[in-house]
Order: structure tokens, then sequence, then C-alpha cells
């Protein structure tokens, strides 16, 4: 007998957390880095998912941790080289999602041309809020998203500003690596990206959609 698997609660069992780099012009900017003519592609383990409820773990080797927001795109079928006209029949929903990001292992990956594992891909580095389905978000490129760190607000930003819209993104990866259901897209952050320290609270959100809270703690290791 099959075992049910409810989209509801994806990150218990989805496989992959697909990360677009670099979709938002003004966040590329503050990172002084260049806007690409396609999209940057990185991996998260499955393990990185911290759902409502629980905490955001600091890398014991980091002494940098960022926040990045993002709309996260959730597919509802497998799925490979996806036509871009076809791309939104294979999402199921959507979550609001955080890129945690040890800005300060970033940027020595960075300067000696090593992947952002290390970086991006930490226990906990994928906090999500609660799944949202489609027809709750009549356009996923017409929203608000904001996020607060101990009540002040640090990010703010609106889906129109993508640079690779979703179809797009959808088809794009699908041509790298088949998606399944239950995986994630991260479709980028806008800017706005800060700090945060052990015992910092933050709560974000889609306006009129989803909001979540998450508070950062130390790690029992």
């Amino acid at each position: 007998m099959a075992v049910s698997r409810p989209l509801s609660r994806f990150w218990e069992w989805g496989k992959n957390i697909v990360c677009v780099g670099r979709n938002y012009a003004d966040h590329a900017k503050e990172m002084g880095s260049a806007v690409l003519s396609e999209p940057v592609l990185f991996l998260k383990p499955s393990t990185a998912y911290a759902p409502e409820g629980s905490p955001i773990l600091m890398p014991a080797y980091s002494r940098n941790l960022h926040h990045e927001l993002e709309l996260g795109v959730v597919m509802g079928k497998r799925g490979r080289a996806v036509p871009e006209a076809d791309a939104m029949d294979y999402v199921a929903g959507y979550a609001l999602c955080l890129d945690m990001t040890a800005r300060d292992v970033q940027d020595e990956c960075k300067k000696k041309g090593l992947p952002w594992t290390l970086a991006k891909s930490f226990t906990t580095s994928c906090p999500v809020s609660a799944f949202v389905p489609k027809e709750k978000v009549p356009d996923p490129h017409n929203l608000k998203l904001w996020l607060k760190v101990n009540g002040e607000l640090r990010q703010e930003g609106e889906t129109s500003s993508m640079i690779f819209t979703i179809p797009y993104i959808i088809s794009y990866v699908s041509k790298i690596m088949a998606l399944e259901e239950g995986d994630i897209i991260l479709t980028g952050t806008p800017k706005g990206v800060g700090p945060v320290k052990v015992n910092d609270e933050i709560q974000a959100g889609i306006h009129g959609v989803v909001s979540m809270r998450f508070k950062v703690e130390k790690p029992d290791y």
C-alpha cells in the first residue's frame, strides 16, 4: 500500500532544494555581482529544511550569518525538459523560504573559486513557511515579500522584479535535472540581505498570504 505524501508537508519527503542566485538586479548590485544572462544555480540538501517551530542553527564555523528572503515554488509532479509554456502546470504551490548564508564563508569560497556548499547547505539553512496551494496565489509574479529582524524591517521586495520568471526557471532547471514532486525551487532574494546573530528573531511574510517566525540559536556541538 502506497504511503501518502501530503504536499502540505513537502519538507518531510521532498528530495531537492534548487536555488537560483542573482535573480533580482538590486540584490546583485548590493553584492557587487554582475547581472547574468542565465540563472546561477546551487543546491541544498533536504536536511537544510527548518519548518516553522524549529530554530535556525548558527554554523559553528561562521561569524557572519545572513538572511536571504525568497519565494519558493513547490513542484506538484515530475518534469524533465518542461516547455516554458507548460511550466505552471507542474507547480503545486508555494512557500516562503530563507536562504541562510554564511557570508564570510561564501566570500572565501568566491576568492578561491570553490563551490558554495559550506556557505549555503548547512543544517537548517532553508527555513520554510507553511505550504500555500497554487489556487491561493493567482499571480506569483505580483507578490510583496518582507522580512524583519527583532522587529526592524530589513528586506522588502516584489516578485515582479525577478529577472527570470518562474516558468523560465522551471524550464531551465528541468533541462539540467529532472524535477520531482515535492521538490522546491528558491527563486532568489531582493535587496536588503544582512546579518543575524544568536537569539535574534526573524519574522517574514508574503503580504496577505503567509507569514513565519524563527529564532537563531547556537548548535549543541
